[in-house]
């Protein structure tokens, strides 16, 4: 096959796209397919620095300049090139393609869902509206769909203007190894490493700083936990903090407990899932919810969203806490039972932890990267072949 993949521009300074974009790219050469990556360049978007400006001026290169410069080179692909779009939010490029082969894979519509008014804790400005209509009316123009979960799917065949010809389910696959380790030696590379004291473990939260990965709510969770339970074992906090969690921190009791890890490489990552005694992981809304399946892989149990898709990936391996209500009058009640169900499994016997942490390997093991990579194929083929 020859495969031309679209991907972010890499001036937006994601992290997840890219790499599901280099996964899919890497696993295909790697079975003998033809295989590019294109992406608009960094032209007008490095003229001022000011980051509203910055913003308009990013989607000049991306949706003015790169559409002239990809349908000059558009006849240099063969009839037999099939255009994969690495992420449904790169729908304003899908019409340039439309009447060739092209499959759009989808990860997650909660920028859509918030645009419709359909998130109250996303509300979206005009402008907001319009660029989600901008990407729903692109994407729409597509025949074809890889979604990375059923609850995406379904958002998908809701949100689709039209019928899709081809709409089908593969799970994310890993894009960087997780393995189990032992517990002691992993919390203490990892406390050498961020010079803290680990051995006794520890809570663990890995995210960005996207509205739906609610890292609020883990602090809320976290203190009352420590409040109710007179238990002192620390948070971790993988991941740059904004100043509003910094505030939200000082604010607690138990901030000197509270720390915030950032810029750690891979390595030490692997470590913090490894030797945590839990991942606690109250998200949103996702689209597939990678962090989950990584802790699961590194043999540590996780508490999640009660909701799809963190029900999905978590499985029956994982334990599940309401989503976090939009009415802050409600956040304490919330949180305290959030602390029960932590209280819970931080107090499990070594049996029972074993057990869990046995079928959350198990568990992970439904994402291997090989497999989707595999299912992925086939699907590229048999667009190709109508």
């Amino acid at each position: 096959m020859n495969l031309v993949f679209f991907a972010h521009p890499t001036f937006l300074n994601q992290l997840s796209m890219p790499r599901f974009a280099r996964m899919l790219a890497d696993g295909m050469a790697s079975r003998g397919h033809t295989v590019e990556i294109i992406s608009p360049k960094a032209g007008f978007v490095n003229l001022h620095s000011q980051p509203t400006i910055k913003k308009w001026l990013g989607y000049i290169d991306q949706f003015i300049v790169f559409p002239i410069q990809l349908k000059s080179k558009l006849k240099k692909y063969p009839p037999d090139t099939l255009f994969v779009f690495t992420d449904h939010a790169l729908g304003p490029w899908v019409p340039i393609v439309a009447d060739r082969p092209n499959v759009i894979h989808c990860h997650d519509f909660m920028a859509t869902q918030s645009a419709l008014g359909e998130i109250p804790e996303n509300p979206t400005s005009w402008t907001g509206r319009q660029y989600q209509a901008l990407i729903r009316r692109g994407f729409s123009k597509g025949k074809h769909f890889i979604s990375s979960s059923y609850k995406t799917m379904d958002d998908l065949h809701r949100l689709l203007l039209t019928k899709p010809e081809t709409s089908e389910l593969v799970y994310n696959g890993f894009h960087k190894p997780f393995h189990p380790h032992d517990p002691g030696d992993a919390r203490k590379r990892l406390g050498e490493r961020v010079k803290l004291d680990l051995t006794q473990g520890y809570f663990l939260h890995v995210g960005g700083n996207f509205w739906y990965k609610n890292r609020k709510g883990v602090l809320e969770i976290y203190e009352a936990w420590r409040s109710k339970y007179q238990n002192k074992v620390p948070l971790l906090m993988v991941g740059e903090a904004t100043k509003d969690l910094l505030l939200r921190q000082q604010m607690s009791p138990f901030k000197d407990d509270i720390h915030w890890l950032i810029g750690l490489d891979d390595e030490s990552v692997r470590l913090a899932y490894a030797g945590a005694t839990l991942f606690i992981f109250p998200s949103l809304g996702e689209g597939f919810g990678w962090p989950i399946a990584e802790a699961m892989a590194s043999g540590c149990p996780v508490i999640t969203t009660n909701e799809a898709p963190m029900t999905e990936v978590a499985g029956n391996a994982g334990f599940f806490i309401p989503r976090m209500p939009f009415d802050k009058a409600k956040v304490k009640d919330w949180a305290a039972t959030a602390a029960a169900e932590v209280d819970r499994l931080n107090s499990l016997s070594a049996s029972d932890r074993n057990a869990i942490v046995n079928a959350a390997i198990e568990n992970a093991k439904r994402f291997d990267t090989t497999k989707a990579l595999d299912r992925i194929e086939e699907i590229y083929m048999r667009i190709l072949a109508k």
